[in-house]
């Protein structure tokens, strides 16, 4: 079973939005590492570090089928992902015209965000998590008029 497509969307066009900006900010961090760590502060703040931990460590267990580059990524306690190094930026990785997946990195990313924002939304349904959404990226970053269903949250 493969991540829904509106989710694999969703989670590109949020990886691609971190990378064009981690140009300017944190060009040595990942773009998949800086949504990961956004959506996890913000469920976090919402649901605790043990809710985030939870939806995480199965979103991971679910994206290892899809992507084997991520089985050498481990869910922490705390939430946070172990064993990022495979996941350094590369040249290119999420530019907004690029529409390949052939990247094993960035493929990976986009299965594990697209898990995880997946999960989200069954366990908190649509409009919490466009919610939470736009709390970790207020303005431009994500509009839910842009929403991959079509309707506002």
């Amino acid at each position: 079973m493969t991540a829904a497509p509106k989710m694999r969307d969703l989670a590109h066009r949020l990886l691609t939005y971190e990378a064009a900006a981690g140009k300017a900010s944190e060009p040595l961090e990942s773009p998949t590492l800086r949504v990961y760590e956004k959506l996890r502060q913000s469920l976090g703040e919402f649901a605790g570090v043990a809710g985030f931990q939870a939806l995480a460590f199965r979103a991971l267990t679910q994206a290892k089928s899809e992507a084997p580059g991520l089985w050498a990524l481990q869910v922490t306690a705390d939430g946070s992902l172990q064993g990022l190094g495979e996941f350094k930026a590369q040249p290119g990785e999420f530019e907004p015209q690029l529409g390949s997946g052939n990247d094993q990195a960035g493929e990976g990313g986009v299965v594990l965000i697209a898990r995880l924002l997946g999960l989200l939304r069954i366990f908190l349904g649509e409009a919490l998590t466009f919610s939470l959404l736009r709390n970790a990226w207020p303005g431009e970053a994500f509009d839910d008029r842009n929403s991959v269903y079509g309707s506002k949250a």
